[in-house]
């Protein structure tokens, strides 16, 4: 497959057009130095986001709460929180699909900066029909795009349960700017989402394959009387300046994750990951995930070197099922599924109304 000679992007990305020079149209476009579009107001959120870091000090037990998955990001979060704000954090995991490499990094990251950490363990069954639902019926846009706007909802409402349980006023996710997608959030959940909207996907509640109970898992705050105070929910790395490699040096250098290799998300993220890629790449021909590193890439965030030799060899071990690969055969036996099964079928946004 042809790639972008300057930032990596596939020929088979929409919009690509890759001319004969090799360079692709976001590329050619691209002014360095200019300020993007989702940059554009990320001074007035730095200014927020000092306002309301310094507002939350010494309120209660906890100052804030921080989703963990593992990850570098969310690690790094936790250092600069932690170590040059003072704040007082808990961090919060929901124990699905989570590998052992990222459990290390939790562990040790919570260990050095000697922070709280609460584990939340959901039904393993819910979980497994939940991901064999969705990659049976994907929406047009793909099995990443299609579980991460049902599972990433889960845990980010997991979170604002918490936070309300224990009376905690901010959550603050590790998203790198990127994610989730701007639809989603462009540094802040918006009040309204988080105030006034059901988070549950319509399409599980007409499919019939759901009980009350189960859709029930997804945050709703009509549940909650009226007059409910709800933490807001940031996402820093919208607002503070943000460079991939910088943020791996940092945790290996601060010991929270002893080696590049953990702070890799290649090897830190979530083993069922392995699988949407494998969809994604059998239905549409690129791996769903290079266009946000391309962006890194093309912005000076993130190194072409580097992902010149990794981005194909990923995409090797997927193809193949080979080394962390083989993660899609292991995710396909633990849901209890074919491969044949993965289907396209739905159409978009029938799982992400509230977004």
């Amino acid at each position: 497959m042809r790639r972008c000679i300057k930032c990596l992007l596939p020929e088979a990305v929409p919009g690509a057009d890759i001319d004969e020079t090799g360079v692709c149209k976001f590329c050619s476009e691209f002014e360095p130095g200019a300020i993007s579009s989702a940059e554009a107001d990320r001074e007035t959120r730095l200014e927020d986001l000092e306002r309301t870091l310094e507002a939350v000090r010494g309120q209660g037990k906890y100052d804030c709460l921080v989703p963990f998955s593992g990850g570098k990001d969310s690690a790094l979060l936790l250092y600069k929180l932690v170590k040059e704000y003072g704040l007082k954090v808990l961090a919060f995991t929901v124990d699905v699909n989570i590998p052992d490499i990222a459990w290390d990094n939790i562990r040790r990251t919570n260990e050095t900066l000697g922070i709280d950490h609460l584990s939340y363990s959901p039904p393993s069954s819910f979980y497994k029909k939940l991901f064999k639902y969705l990659l049976c019926n994907q929406e047009e846009r793909g099995a990443v795009y299609t579980v991460s706007y049902v599972y990433a909802p889960l845990f980010e409402g997991d979170a604002i349960k918490l936070a309300m349980d224990m009376d905690i006023p901010l959550v603050l996710a590790g998203y790198s700017p990127g994610q989730p997608e701007p639809e989603r959030m462009l540094y802040e959940f918006s009040r309204n989402l988080i105030e006034n909207t059901d988070w549950t996907p319509p399409e599980l509640r007409t499919c019939g394959e759901f009980s009350d109970e189960e859709l029930g898992r997804f945050f709703n705050p009509n549940d909650y009387p009226a007059g409910t105070e709800f933490p807001r929910y940031l996402a820093p790395f919208h607002a503070w300046e943000y460079n991939q490699d910088e943020a791996m040096r940092i945790v290996v250098e601060q010991k929270l994750i002893d080696s590049t290799k953990k702070a890799s998300p290649i090897f830190s993220n979530y083993p069922i990951n392995w699988l949407l890629m494998y969809s994604d790449l059998k239905h549409f021909g690129y791996n769903p995930y290079a266009p946000e590193f391309c962006d890194l890439i093309r912005e000076g965030k993130a190194k072409l070197s580097h992902w010149k030799i990794l981005g194909p060899f990923v995409d090797f071990m997927i193809r193949r099922r080979v080394l962390l690969g083989s993660n899609t055969t292991s995710q396909l036996k633990m849901i209890g599924m074919d491969i044949d099964e993965l289907c396209v079928n739905k159409a978009k946004g029938a799982y992400d109304p509230v977004f």
